[in-house]
C-alpha cells in the first residue's frame, strides 16, 4: 500500500512536496491544509481534496505522514509540536540556534502521541548536516568549512524589501573564490564571515526614492549585510521578473584533516550541492524522510528525530537485498 502523504502550506515548499510525491510510486498524495480559504488553493494533482488547515486533525486516520510546509520564524516552533500529537511529521526547520529547543518541544509531544516526528529536514541544516558529522567522525583532526551559494538567500531578500524605498529585490549569497581555494589546497585557513562570503543585492527602488540612502541602509544592515562586502545594483522590475525570477542555491561542505605519523597525512572531503530550484530540492529530501517516518512509526518508534538518527536505508523504498545489491 502506497505511503498517504498530507501538505501542509501551500507555497514553493508544499508545491515542490506534491512534484516530490508524484516521483515516487511507494507514495500517493492524500490532502493538502492550507491557512487561505481553500476555495482559492488549485493544486496540480487531481482529485485530491483541498482543506483548511482547521480540519487537519479530522483527518488524520486518513494520512501516514503529514508534511509540514510553514516558515522557521513563527510557523512551524507551533505547528510542528501541535501536528505531531496526531500525525508522524516532517519539517524544515532551519534555525540553527533554536533546532535543540525546537526537538525538545516536538519529542514531548510525539512520545506523548506514539508519532515519529522528524525536524530540521533539508540541505542545511540536513544533508550539510550529515557530511559535517561524517566529516568529523573520520578526520577527527580536522577543520570544518562550510560555503553557501551561489544562491538566492531568501531572508536576506525579505530584509532588503523591509528597507524604505525598495519595492522589491533578491540577493545571491556568493562564496570567496579564493578562501574556497584555499580550504581546497589543505591551507587550514582561519578565515572571517567578510572573507568566507559576499553579498549581491538587484533591487527595484520605488519611483522617486533616495538610491544612496538604499545603498547605505542595505550595507550597514546589522546581522544580515553590515559584516560582508556587498554590492548593490539598481534595476526594473522587469528586469527582475526576466533575469532573477527563480530560487537557485547550493553549496560546498568540506573537511580538511590528517592522519598518519606526525598527523603528516592530509585529506580533503568535499560534498557540494548546484541546484536549481531550492525549495524543489528541499522538498524532494523531505518526501524520502516521510518515507523513513512511516517506516519507523510501524516498528513502534515514537518521538522526534533528526537526520543524525536514521539509518539510510529507512529513506529508500528498495529492500536491503536491492540495495546490497545495486548500491552497495
Amino acid at each position: 500500500m502506497a505511503i498517504r502523504i498530507g501538505i501542509l502550506g501551500y507555497g514553493n515548499l508544499g508545491k515542490g512536496v506534491e512534484y516530490a510525491v508524484a516521483q515516487n510510486d511507494d507514495m500517493c498524495l492524500k490532502a493538502v491544509f492550507t491557512r487561505r480559504d481553500p476555495s482559492t488553493v488549485k493544486i496540480i494533482t487531481e482529485g485530491v481534496p483541498v482543506y483548511s488547515v482547521d480540519d487537519a486533525q479530522a483527518h488524520a486516520s486518513e494520512i501516514d505522514v503529514l508534511i509540514i510546509c510553514g516558515g522557521s520564524a513563527n510557523d512551524l516552533p507551533v505547528q510542528t509540536p501541535e501536528f505531531v500529537k496526531y500525525f508522524n511529521v516532517v519539517d524544515s526547520f532551519d534555525t540553527h540556534a533554536r533546532i535543540p529547543e525546537h526537538f525538545a518541544n516536538v519529542d514531548k509531544a510525539a512520545k506523548e502521541s506514539g508519532k515519529v516526528g522528524f525536524i530540521s529536514i533539508g540541505w542545511d541544516p540536513g544533508l550539510f548536516s550529515l557530511i559535517r558529522m561524517y566529516g568529523n567522525a573520520v578526520l577527527p583532526n580536522g577543520n570544518d568549512y562550510t560555503f553557501w551559494g551561489k544562491g538566492v538567500s531568501q531572508g536576506h531578500s525579505d530584509a532588503i524589501r523591509r528597507v524604505k524605498g525598495v519595492k522589491n529585490a533578491k540577493q545571491y549569497t556568493i562564496p570567496v573564490e579564493s578562501a574556497l581555494e584555499k580550504v581546497r589546497n589543505g591551507e587550514n585557513p582561519d578565515l572571517t564571515t567578510r572573507e568566507k562570503h559576499t553579498r549581491e543585492c538587484f533591487v527595484v527602488p520605488e519611483e522617486g526614492a533616495d538610491l544612496a540612502q538604499i545603498e547605505n541602509d542595505i550595507k550597514t544592515m546589522p546581522n544580515y549585510f553590515s559584516d560582508y562586502d556587498t554590492t548593490v545594483h539598481f534595476i526594473t522590475e522587469e528586469e527582475l521578473m526576466r533575469d532573477h525570477s527563480g530560487i537557485p542555491h547550493g553549496g560546498f561542505v568540506i573537511r580538511t584533516g590528517s592522519t598518519g605519523k606526525d598527523n603528516a597525512t592530509n585529506h580533503v572531503m568535499e560534498f557540494s550541492l548546484k541546484l536549481d530550484s531550492n525549495p524543489e530540492f528541499t522538498s524532494s529530501v523531505l518526501a524520502a524522510f516521510a518515507r523513513a517516518a512511516y517506516k519507523l512509526n510501524a516498528e513502534g518508534v515514537s518521538g522526534c528525530r533528526t537526520i543524525f538518527d536514521v539509518a539510510p536505508a529507512y529513506l529508500c523504498k528498495q529492500t536491503p537485498d536491492e540495495l546490497r545489491a545495486h548500491m552497495l
